[in-house]
């Protein structure tokens, strides 16, 4: 791993790295987060009577809509053309598991992207519930495996 910070130039400077001297790859990042919800919410959301509609659909669309939206979130990302976005969510007995593996053909990784698909699931989560669950969290968010580029394959 470089120990040099490649969003920050000579003079200290953020700025956006120029990757137009790297080689187009295949390139995937897969990362995953958790909503801690009651009980009772989960078990309306795996009903899927949840007063605000259909959770888990709301939040995978949300999610592929955050992917796609992240060099507007994320000041210095490329923005990147992205081949395909899959969110999973499952009811787990404790809160909602999120994992989101995004995929492109480029110069620059898709990580930014996966973590903004698990934020933006995880916050619609919260948004359709917060009413009956104060207390919902998010939690671990968190890469755990790309693929593609310099760097190749890493899993957490």
């Amino acid at each position: 791993m470089s120990d040099k910070l490649t969003h920050i130039n000579a003079k200290g400077e953020a700025h956006m790295v120029d990757v137009s001297d790297r080689e187009e790859t295949v390139r995937t990042a897969t990362a995953a987060g958790k909503v801690l919800l009651s009980k009772e919410v989960l078990a309306l959301i795996a009903d899927g009577t949840a007063p605000k509609g259909d959770v888990l659909a709301t939040a995978r669309v949300a999610g592929i809509m955050g992917a796609k939206k992240t060099p507007e979130l994320i000041p210095l990302c490329h923005p990147l053309a992205i081949s395909s976005v899959n969110v999973e969510l499952t009811v787990e007995s404790d809160g909602v598991a999120i994992v989101a593996k995004v995929k492109i053909a480029d110069r620059t990784g898709v990580e930014m992207e996966a973590l903004t698909a698990v934020s933006i699931a995880g916050l619609t989560i919260i948004d359709m519930i917060k009413a009956l669950d104060p207390f919902a969290t998010i939690t671990n968010v968190q890469v755990i495996e790309k693929d593609g580029g310099r760097n190749g394959h890493w899993h957490r």
